[in-house]
């Protein structure tokens, strides 16, 4: 599919050239009927970009992260035009996100998912303690990933200052008491350690354990494997790779690409 997009060069204006946005049409259509609902919904007769144009434009700046400016241009729109297009998007794809216990339903005992924690980079802000990750030693968004053994992700939660700790956060957002009440087995490293319930973690110190625990931590990195498959999935999405818009935002940023991510395995 290609659409206008646009580079700049200090000094030099914009210049559009073609490029291709590497999603399947028929994310673009979906999203594009789910705008076409808002639109009836809020009783819109007339807008400069119609709807697949206004999903193409909400596409490109998610995948690729462009600023508003440059996307903007690149469909003939100002830059404050661009970002109310992205921001009503938002709001329509974030509706769509699964909560924890809607994306467990199916699973019970004798399943597992595998948890872990990522960091979705940001600029320096005002406040920045919170923010700053001491393990990534970058400023940050600690968000959870839940993901099955299939590599996909049923869910992924809202997002918590960096500095908050993975263990912290998986309690903060209920994830170890909602598999606790399902009996689900969850995999996770040793950021978790000490989470207890159903929660599985590598030893330590496993080079001078018995070998059991050896063979152990093999088979749990194994079976934890598939969990970077739904790390990378949502990291291809550039716009996670670099926020630039503010904290308060960055949440339902996730929950939107989480719900173009959820079209895509049903696709």
């Amino acid at each position: 599919m290609v659409i206008p997009l646009i580079t700049s060069v200090p000094g030099a204006s914009l210049v559009p050239y073609p490029s291709m946005l590497d999603v399947p049409y028929e994310l673009v259509e979906h999203v594009s009927w789910l705008l076409y609902a808002r639109r009836r919904e809020l009783g819109t007769r007339w807008r400069r970009l119609g709807c697949v144009k206004q999903a193409l434009l909400a596409l490109a700046h998610l995948r690729k992260n462009e600023t508003f400016t440059q996307v903007g241009a690149g469909f003939g729109v100002s830059a404050a035009t661009a970002w109310r297009y992205v921001d009503e998007t938002l709001d329509v794809l974030a509706a769509w996100a699964l909560g924890l216990r809607e994306a467990l339903v199916g699973l019970g005992e004798g399943d597992f998912v595998i948890v872990d924690g990522t960091l979705i980079p940001t600029g320096r802000i005002a406040a920045d303690e919170p923010y700053y990750s001491m393990k990534h030693r970058q400023h940050g968004m600690n968000v959870q990933v839940i993901a099955r053994p299939d590599g996909t992700s049923p869910w992924l939660s809202r997002a918590l200052p960096g500095r908050t700790h993975d263990l912290t956060a998986a309690r903060a957002h209920g994830i170890v008491q909602a598999c606790l009440t399902r009996g689900i087995l969850v995999l996770a490293d040793r950021a978790y350690q000490g989470a207890g319930a159903t929660v599985r973690t590598p030893y330590y110190h496993h080079r001078i354990q018995p070998p059991h625990y050896q063979q152990f931590n093999r088979d749990h990195a194994r079976l934890r494997a598939p969990g970077e498959r739904a790390f990378a999935q949502l990291k291809s999405w550039r716009i996670l790779r670099r926020a630039r818009s503010s904290t308060n935002r960055i949440s339902r940023t996730i929950q939107a690409v989480h719900t173009l991510l959820t079209c895509a395995y049903s696709g």
